[in-house]
Order: C-alpha cells, then sequence, then structure tokens
C-alpha cells in the first residue's frame, strides 16, 4: 500500500508516553511508510520533569509498536523552541535516516510552528492532530505520585500496566528534584 508520506517524525519528551500519544503515532504510521520517532531531552532522568531515561522511554515505544516506528535520542540544546531547535532536529533526522522528513506529526502547539522557519527551500508538511484523549504526562506523573493505579491505567495500553510500579518508583524517586537542564 502506497502511503502519502516517506517519513513522518514525532518528537516529544514522553515523560511518560500515554494513549494520546500513541494515538498520534498511530495516525503517523498509517500515513507514513516510515515514522521516526525522537525523544527530546534524551540526556535527563531523575528530575521530577523527566524522571525516566531515554532506555525506559524507549522501552514504552519497543512494548507497544515493536519495529514498527524507529526510535532514536534528540538531547537538549538549550536554545528552546526556535527555528535553531527545528535546524538541529533536522540535522538528527538526517543522520538517522539519511534523508529529510516530508511530514511532522504533533499536537497542536504553537511553540513548533517557527521550528523550520530559517531552513531555506525546506518543505515539510505538518500535521496536528488534536487532542481527543485529554490528559498530560505531568497529570500522568501525579497519578504515580498518588499511587492512582485505576486513574493511569485508564490511560495506558494495557501492554504497559505491568510496568506501573518500577515507573512510580523512579516518579517517586525523582519528584524532589526540581532542577533540570531540560527545557
Amino acid at each position: 500500500m502506497n502511503k502519502p508520506f516517506s517519513l513522518g517524525i514525532v518528537v516529544g519528551r514522553f515523560q511518560t508516553m500515554h494513549l494520546g500519544h500513541e494515538d498520534m503515532i498511530r495516525k503517523a504510521c498509517m500515513l507514513c511508510e516510515e515514522v521516526g520517532v525522537f525523544i527530546g531531552s534524551s540526556q535527563e532522568s531523575g528530575t521530577e520533569k523527566n524522571p525516566f531515561s531515554y532506555e525506559v522511554r524507549r522501552s514504552f515505544f519497543k512494548d507497544v509498536f515493536g519495529d514498527s516506528v524507529r526510535v532514536a535520542p534528540l538531547p537538549d540544546i538549550g536554545v528552546g523552541n526556535n527555528s535553531r531547535w527545528g535546524e538541529y532536529v533536522l540535522q538528527h533526522v538526517e543522520e538517522k535516516f539519511g534523508r529529510l522528513p516530508d511530514l511532522l506529526i504533533s499536537g497542536k502547539e504553537v511553540r513548533r510552528l517557527e521550528w523550520f522557519d530559517s531552513v531555506e527551500g525546506l518543505k515539510i508538511a505538518e500535521l496536528y492532530i488534536p487532542k481527543t484523549i485529554h490528559i498530560s504526562a505531568s497529570e500522568m506523573r501525579e497519578f504515580f505520585v498518588n499511587d492512582d493505579f485505576e486513574s493511569w491505567k485508564q490511560y495506558m495500553n494495557p501492554v504497559q500496566w505491568g510496568k506501573y510500579e518500577m515507573l512510580r518508583s523512579l516518579v517517586l524517586e525523582a519528584k524532589d528534584h526540581k532542577e533540570t537542564a531540560s527545557i
């Protein structure tokens, strides 16, 4: 089956990956021959905002998507969400895939609108997936703090449920570490 796009990319911290993220990535898989997921702030772990390591976050995708998406780290560069960040993302995409993407898939966030503005002649379609599942990763981490497994599991793929205690312990260990280099 020919899909309308060759390479689609999704960028996020995925602290933790919930059903909203999963929905967005499934839509990317329907539209793209290949999907690359770039895990932002990949160098960061053990903090309140970023309790999970890159390896833990990568395992979320392996559990749910197997080999149907390619996952790669995307460390922060300290510039915030601006056009320089877009150039940095594209550099990582080229290193991983040997070519530029033709589709960027994301939630509708204003801060992503200027990512590629400074890249001359660039033609990347952007698809904003409206939220169909109203939850944030911050709210998901609160479920761990409050030991609310029932609420947490409503927003998680059942293949992840067995990780609850391990993930909860990481969130609890990190909850008082507020300093972060992440944006």
